[in-house]
């Protein structure tokens, strides 16, 4: 009986549950048997389970990189429109710069359009006066 038990202990790992030797042909042997099946039922079970919740973790940590990674351009992207506006708002500025400074050199040159208008009837009135009656 104990040659058997030792036997089983060393070579059960490469038994066939479904032919055993003769020499495993009894009560107890099956049932050693069988109750080693289930040890081994459960460990698979918790390997497929521990392998299932690495596989988890895993795609959990992907996720979140990702998310990370979509919040990143999302803020980069609403940095680049905040830039673009203020370009344009920049850009409309400048434009508006520019047409008062046209507006502005335009009044100033109409000004002196007029001034030199009012000097020459001016002068024209002096010569008028300066003419002697008869002349």
């Amino acid at each position: 009986m104990q040659q058997r038990w030792l036997k089983f202990f060393k070579e059960a790992e490469t038994l066939d549950d479904a032919s055993l030797p003769a020499w495993m042909q009894t009560p107890e042997m099956r049932q050693a048997m069988s109750t080693l099946k289930q040890f081994s039922e459960k460990e698979l079970a918790y390997h497929a389970y521990q392998a299932r919740q690495n596989y988890l973790r895993v795609q959990a940590s992907y996720q979140a990189d990702m998310d990370e990674k979509d919040e990143k351009a999302k803020l980069a992207e609403a940095r680049v429109e905040r830039a673009t506006a203020e370009a344009e708002r920049a850009h409309a500025e400048a434009e508006r710069e520019r047409a008062a400074r046209t507006a502005a050199e335009a009044d100033r040159a109409k000004v002196q359009a007029e001034r030199d208008a009012a000097n020459a009837e001016l002068e024209r009135l002096r010569r008028l006066l300066d003419q002697k009656p008869g002349q």
